[in-house]
């Protein structure tokens, strides 16, 4: 299979796929290395086409549901109330967006839109000896979030700020 072939199967299989496909797995099912799923991820991204990195493997980026920006600041030991306060509502935490004032903006893909995934999500951090992003921002993050409808977003920032969690963004901050 040429590497054009190969790129084209990614694609195909993450956009029939319900979930993250992991390097490995991508891997495994083209008979390739995990190096070179790597470099045709980092091609695939150079001409266009919207891939993205989780923890739990590789996406395609959909934006068919409407979507929002929350800038929000609590402790670390209110993420898991946070992300299970946003996916019961019918959202997707699509990603953790920091803007630091000498490192810039720094985003890292999530896309969480269940308990199960906030659950994932906790213990890949648990496990790994790493601290959230927000840590470096002293708590202030911003997640963009996509749902099925705007009422649900309004619902969603509605949430959010009656448990204290969002807060009003500052005029350098743009993270669009």
């Amino acid at each position: 299979m040429s590497g054009e072939d190969r790129r084209a199967k990614i694609v195909a299989l993450l956009g029939d796929a319900g979930e993250p496909i992991s390097g490995g797995q991508l891997a495994r099912e083209l008979g390739v290395s995990r190096q070179v799923i790597v470099q045709d991820v980092a091609l695939l991204r150079r001409s266009g086409v919207e891939l993205e990195s989780t923890h739990r493997g590789y996406v395609l980026r959909r934006h068919s549901s409407p979507r929002r920006i929350f800038k929000v600041y609590h402790t670390e030991e209110q993420i898991e109330d946070e992300l299970n306060l946003i996916v019961d509502l019918g959202g997707t935490v699509e990603d953790v967006v920091v803007n630091h004032r000498t490192y810039g903006v720094i985003s890292v893909p999530l896309n969480v839109s269940s308990r199960r995934d906030v659950a994932r999500y906790l213990a890949d951090i648990a496990s790994s000896r790493s601290t959230p992003l927000s840590r470096v921002t002293s708590g202030y993050h911003f997640h963009h979030v996509s749902a099925p409808s705007e009422e649900a977003l309004d619902e969603i920032g509605a949430a959010l700020a009656a448990r204290g969690y969002l807060v009003d963004r500052l005029p350098y901050e743009t993270v669009e």
